[in-house]
């Protein structure tokens, strides 16, 4: 089976830092995994992708330069650094996987996606 777990949520003011994990299991060697969020009454958008068994990586235009996505091929688990957060940058955090960057980046329809981890960010 695939999994998909997210954690590393929680509270912090304007300005912190945050660092999310997403510990995945049983998807396939090469593959496109990402970040997203959604807060409530928006639509889920994306924040960050990276290609599992490569090195490229994409980001959302409100993200880049403060957030970064790495990966740790040998503890199958992706990381989205989140520093200098803003009060918009609360939501749910998502992580989710598809062989497809379109249906994954462009599309927003992945095939795999975990639970989701909450951030708050506050003044």
């Amino acid at each position: 089976s695939q999994s998909l777990m997210e954690s590393g949520g929680g509270s912090v003011q304007a300005g912190g830092s945050l660092k999310l994990s997403c510990v995945h299991s049983g998807l396939p060697s090469r593959t496109w995994m990402g970040w997203f969020r959604q807060a409530p009454g928006k639509e889920r958008e994306g924040v960050a992708a990276i290609f599992v068994g490569g090195s490229t990586t994409y980001y959302s235009a409100s993200v880049e330069g403060r957030f970064f996505v790495s990966q740790d091929s040998a503890e199958n688990t992706i990381y989205l650094q989140m520093n200098s957060l803003k009060v918009e940058d609360t939501a749910i955090y998502y992580c989710a996987s598809d062989r497809s960057v379109g249906r994954l980046w462009t599309d927003s329809t992945a095939q795999y996606w975990g639970q989701g981890t909450q951030v708050t960010v506050s003044t």
